[in-house]
């Protein structure tokens, strides 16, 4: 993801320096980035406006944004934060990507919260236009309008969350989509291919145009609300994961990675599944782009 959100910065213009304490992984940062840049038929000179460093303090020492994108670990990203914080002029905005954890909590240690918020990019970030910009009740108007105008600037569709919740919106939605699409497989009315194949066969080619909300509107809320009378009581309600999921990750079944999940992978369909999400992105990106 940090890969990605730099690309998308260089790529508009911007200079970004980008931290990765691996050298191994260091030295291999520009080949990716042009391949990408490559794949997505972009300028690969946009890779020499991107520096890796090795450490932090040399990343955010005359930086005017840090955002950063470690793994989803609340300690780790707090002591990421204060650290930029400390090293990082005093006007740069504070950003954490984080898919899911409540930007309030990993802001807690910093000492000026005016200039903290969320930004959650979708990955491939690069290629993804949404941003969800997340503002904590310390966050200033000046900080979430500044980063609203700097995203828009570099092709992108930032949305504001004006409530910090776990998840914010989009993965609400989508998590709330996967529980009940578990739930079915769990409770024997269907496998797992014949989920993904009615969501991607029927209403899924109506969501990049017709929202959710969109689509209540369209049909009439009278009849979402009589749908909603009949279906509603009959969704799944488990407050935690699902033991079906608990098991396929206790028994080692990763997903993709690790060749099973809800579904058995080969390495050719893993490949060759995300060849066709890569080239649909590209196809859109470039569609949008003109």
């Amino acid at each position: 993801m940090g890969q990605g959100i730099a690309q998308a910065f260089a790529a508009a213009g911007h200079h970004v320096d980008i931290q990765e304490p691996d050298a191994g992984r260091r030295a291999g940062i520009l080949d990716r980035i042009r391949r990408t840049l490559g794949e997505a038929g972009q300028d690969l000179a946009a890779a020499d406006r991107i520096h890796p460093r090795e450490t932090l303090e040399q990343a955010v020492a005359a930086a005017d944004i840090v955002i950063e994108a470690v793994p989803e670990d609340l300690a780790l990203k707090q002591r990421i934060l204060a650290a930029a914080e400390a090293a990082a002029p005093p006007h740069a905005l504070l950003a954490s990507n984080t898919s899911v954890i409540p930007i309030t909590r990993i802001m807690e240690p910093l000492r000026d919260r005016t200039r903290a918020l969320g930004t959650h990019w979708w990955n491939p970030a690069h290629l993804i236009p949404l941003v969800e910009v997340v503002r904590t009740r310390d966050t200033a108007d000046a900080a979430v309008a500044a980063m609203t105008a700097l995203l828009s600037s570099i092709g992108k569709m930032p949305v504001e969350v004006r409530k910090d919740v776990p998840g914010f919106i989009g993965n609400r939605l989508q998590h709330a989509l996967w529980r009940e699409a578990i739930a079915l497989v769990q409770d024997g009315v269907c496998d797992a291919e014949t989920v993904d194949t009615v969501v991607k066969a029927s209403f899924g080619r109506r969501l990049a145009v017709l929202g959710p909300l969109e689509n209540a509107d369209l049909v009439g809320t009278d009849l979402t609300l009589a749908v909603h009378g009949h279906v509603l009581p009959d969704l799944d309600r488990t407050p935690g994961p699902q033991p079906f999921l608990r098991d396929l990750v206790a028994s080692g079944r990763l997903g993709m990675k690790s060749g099973a999940g809800f579904r058995n992978w080969t390495d050719a369909e893993r490949e060759e599944t995300a060849a066709r999400l890569a080239t649909h992105l590209q196809r859109l990106d470039q569609l949008e782009r003109g």
